[in-house]
């Protein structure tokens, strides 16, 4: 990025000078004595503790409020692969994010390397100073190949918050939208516009949640997924496998026709009369940003209920909903792994805070809602235990 890009009058760039997050000590260093506690030769007493109890370093150190926020720069926002110092303004908001609405403490790591295993290699490596691995902006399909691989690996929960966080608020959101429209999730035919990371993980949060697999169509760049759709990858051919039982094929058109609900998490663009091909009383989830699939306005023509991405329309589907309080609710518990069943009463819980105040425009809670945080991490970590994960 040019230098002549930056306006130091510019507000944004104002705010970012410095960075946006410090470390700050937790315990007094005013005197020989409180040195000799933090320090030498204290601190050997609680070290030669954990060596003989690793669990008690939940207790005795950070790593119980701990996350890690890793990426590798390779699918930063709506920018695209442009690395992982280029990406560290945004994990550090991710950090801030996770202290401000979960009481978590985050760190960010961006990593130099964009090979799965030397990534995996790297997380691994760094785990024992955390509780949990949060990872960002990673591109597909590996990112799904490193969730996998360090969820398999690691005694502490691991979650791609692209698939994940947004996952989960859709759910929340569809809930929410499907009780104000008096329908049952298990009824309504949903096309989803992208498998990507999001796509892949919004399909599946679904399908936990209620919805019918043989109700649902996945569209990606080449059109309608299906069985037949030869040279799919491994994660498509599993979608094809379980969803589009009429076996649709064709356009996202052909996708929404006579669909209840669209999901768009591509970036491409739907055109109006795709829109208007839905059936009556629908609903439409657009959350590319800045650009959503479909302008809020021009779905809203055509559909009962419309969320987008962004925070300047109604209904803001904002993963911020989400990540702090399942984490929170995780390191409570002290999760070995986040499951499908805290997924769902992660959504649950976000459904649950505007159950009782549902309008066509507020069918999430404000991204800014205090309620929220507490609210999911107290069903996190009750699903946790219920879930056998917990170990407190």
């Amino acid at each position: 990025m040019s230098s002549s890009t930056v306006d130091p009058a510019d507000p944004v760039f104002q705010l970012h000078v410095g960075g946006k997050m410090a470390v700050a000590s937790t315990v007094p260093l005013t005197s020989r004595e409180d040195l000799s506690l933090a320090y030498t030769p204290g601190v050997a007493r609680v070290c030669e503790a954990i060596a003989a109890d690793p669990a008690l370093a939940d207790e005795y150190t950070w790593a119980g409020h701990t996350v890690a926020v890793v990426t590798d720069g390779s699918a930063v926002l709506g920018l695209g692969n442009i690395g992982p110092r280029a990406a560290l303004p945004v994990m550090e908001g991710k950090a801030v994010l996770f202290k401000q609405f979960g009481g978590v403490d985050a760190v960010p790591v961006c990593l130099d390397t964009q090979d799965v295993d030397e990534i995996v290699a790297v997380v691994k490596a760094l785990a024992p100073s955390f509780g949990g691995i949060n990872l960002e902006d990673i591109s597909a399909p590996r990112c799904f190949e490193v969730e996998r691989r360090l969820d398999e690996a690691l005694p502490i929960p691991v979650f791609h918050d692209d698939q994940h966080g947004t996952a989960i608020v859709v759910l929340a959101a569809l809930r929410n939208a499907a009780a104000l429209l008096n329908r049952k999730l298990g009824d309504l035919r949903v096309a989803v516009s992208g498998a990507g990371a999001a796509g892949v993980a919004v399909t599946r949060m679904l399908i936990a949640g209620g919805v019918d697999p043989a109700r649902v169509v996945v569209c990606d760049s080449k059109g309608i997924i299906g069985r037949h759709r030869t040279g799919l990858t491994g994660t498509k051919a599993a979608l094809a496998a379980d969803t589009n039982a009429e076996g649709r094929r064709g356009d996202v058109t052909e996708a929404l026709r006579g669909a209840d609900v669209l999901v768009g998490v591509s970036g491409g663009q739907i055109p109006e009369e795709a829109v208007a091909g839905m059936a009556p009383g629908g609903i439409v989830f657009a959350l590319a940003n800045p650009t959503p699939e479909v302008h809020p306005e021009v779905a809203a023509r055509h559909v009962a209920v419309v969320a987008t991405g962004r925070s300047d329309y109604p209904n803001q589907i904002n993963n911020v909903l989400a990540f702090p309080g399942v984490f929170r609710g995780a390191l409570d518990a002290r999760a070995t792994r986040i499951t499908d069943g805290m997924k769902v009463a992660a959504a649950d819980a976000i459904a649950g805070v505007v159950a009782d105040a549902l309008t066509a425009d507020a069918i999430v809670p404000s991204p800014l809602d205090p309620r929220v945080a507490p609210a999911v991490a107290a069903a996190v970590a009750e699903a946790a235990r219920r879930d056998g994960v917990a170990r407190a």
